[in-house]
């Protein structure tokens, strides 16, 4: 069977991404004195703005 799409077809079919996303990591202190690490992933318009995340 001949291929229906070829890699360029692919390729040129995928939207540019207007967005950034970063992986946040927070540690909270438990009772009893432990650490625990909570991720989540984020989405920013812009880079500049990882230091406004709270």
């Amino acid at each position: 069977m001949a291929k229906s799409q070829s890699f360029a077809d692919k390729a040129k079919g995928k939207k540019k991404v207007d967005h950034i996303t970063v992986k946040l990591i927070k540690s909270v202190k438990s009772d009893k004195g432990t650490y625990k690490f909570n991720e989540k992933f984020v989405r920013l318009d812009d880079i500049s703005k990882v230091t406004e995340i709270k």
